[in-house]
């Protein structure tokens, strides 16, 4: 079998890919340019939004996996040419969205003060941080329902080949976004100087304008998975218990790689004051204008690998899989070329942060350059196995990896040297060299070759 595929494949994998991608750079830049607005309040305040956007994020990733584990099956449903299934794999992708939304909706009302507290341990700064955290934590609570079910939406049009309608849709968000910042951060054009709490504003503002926009172009298109509010109810419970128990899986996967995340963040965090929380954010920010990529191979996949899967071409599902990690491998080679380029830009966007913090930054983006095209790859691989519906990869790499290697390391690097975020960073993150040898030996086995569209539960 050939590692390289023909153009063919790999232009109709782009054709898919680049809108994604062109969004989430559209996003990534909205929140370059976020904080390039909010680094003017200061190192602390910078830090405090960047904190709650760390705490934001647990919700996001387990969004996002829901909605995937739904988007499985809706690519499947297209490639078989079952527009019911497609409209009952939308059901589970909205109502699994809406009830995760109103559970962490409760959460950042009670307790968002000891959010921002565990993230921040150890820092001198922790005081500042967490009262102006909490505090737009809590506006920023509002924007939980909207994205629900801009996300609900917006993957389902990339998994039936439409990415360029959310395209669209995130460009008009994103400017309205932009220039509500502009406006009511600092308080141009005559409108209130509200700092932080004007960033949340304008957020809460483009998000109801993305949902609204969403809404009513379905409204105008006779668009196959859609399914109005009023009849989400209308499930079939045994096609919803099985996308459960595959949802089941990369939540636990997905779950346990992002607070292993989040904890070794907060670890970062005690390693100094607010130079190092704000430099660690600014880094972040960077590398997520090249994470762009993962959410691109995650699209194409559904698409030219789910959709052949569901269309009962087994075989080249097998080839289209092969190709698809070598063209992740090389992807992943250029981008980190881009991180690399990216910290000549990063004394002008941060300027405002002390030279403590942009050292930090610049530190942490060449890492993450270092580590692009292991990580691409391994976003392949995850993205080949739950293309067929076997989630269990996810599972097993990540609970492993995170819970006996990542984390206890990062507690050991802490407590056992003095060590900056940086050097603790790039030392910890040999263990992805541990997950892409097990998720390869893991997809020889092919349990991720299924037709899913052609089990009892599914009709």
């Amino acid at each position: 079998m050939k590692k390289i595929g023909p153009w063919s494949f790999y232009r109709e994998a782009l054709q898919i890919a680049l809108p994604v991608m062109m969004q989430q750079l559209i996003m990534s830049l909205v929140s370059l340019i976020d904080n390039f607005m909010v680094a003017g309040l200061g190192d602390a305040k910078m830090a405090a939004v960047n904190v709650a956007n760390q705490v934001n994020f647990v919700y996001l990733v387990v969004l996002w996996t829901l909605c995937g584990a739904g988007g499985i099956y809706l690519a499947q449903f297209r490639g078989a040419h079952d527009a019911e299934g497609m409209k009952q794999a939308y059901r589970f992708k909205s109502i699994m969205a809406l009830i995760i939304s109103a559970v962490y909706f409760v959460i950042l009302w009670a307790i968002p003060e000891k959010l921002i507290s565990v993230m921040t341990m150890g820092n001198s700064a922790q005081a500042e941080i967490v009262s102006e955290g909490s505090n737009y934590l809590r506006l920023i609570s509002f924007t939980l329902f909207p994205i629900a079910i801009s996300t609900a939406i917006g993957t389902a049009f990339r998994e039936i080949g439409l990415p360029r309608i959310p395209l669209a849709i995130s460009v008009v968000s994103t400017l309205i976004n932009t220039i509500g910042n502009y406006l009511l951060i600092y308080g141009n054009f005559g409108a209130p100087r509200l700092e932080i709490t004007g960033a949340a504003i304008a957020t809460i503002f483009a998000r109801l304008v993305e949902v609204a926009a969403f809404l009513v172009y379905i409204k105008l298109r006779n668009i196959e998975f859609y399914v109005p509010f009023r009849k989400l109810h209308h499930i079939k419970p045994k096609l919803m218990g099985e996308i459960l128990g595959k949802s089941g899986m990369m939540v636990l996967s997905e779950t346990t790689w992002v607070v292993s995340e989040t904890v070794v963040t907060a670890l970062y965090n005690s390693r100094g004051g607010a130079e190092v929380v704000a430099g660690m954010a600014a880094g972040w920010t960077i590398a997520n204008v090249f994470f762009l990529v993962f959410g691109g191979i995650h699209a194409a996949t559904a698409v030219v690998v789910g959709g052949v899967l569901g269309a009962g071409r087994l075989d080249e599902a097998r080839n289209r899989a092969t190709w698809l990690k070598f063209g992740s491998f090389i992807a992943g080679i250029f981008v980190g070329i881009g991180a690399v380029l990216s910290t000549l830009l990063i004394p002008i966007v941060f300027g405002n942060l002390t030279p403590n913090a942009r050292l930090i930054t610049s530190g942490l983006v060449l890492v993450i350059a270092l580590y692009m095209p292991i990580w691409t790859v391994l976003n392949a691989q995850f993205a080949i196995s739950r293309a067929g519906g076997d989630t269990a990869l996810g599972m097993y790499v990540d609970v492993s990896v995170n819970t006996l290697l990542f984390v206890p390391g990062a507690f050991i690097l802490t407590l056992g040297t003095n060590m900056g975020p940086v050097l603790m960073f790039g030392i910890i993150k040999i263990t992805d060299v541990v997950k892409y040898l097990i998720a390869r030996w893991y997809l020889k086995k092919e349990r991720w070759v299924k037709n899913l569209t052609v089990n009892p539960a599914a009709v």
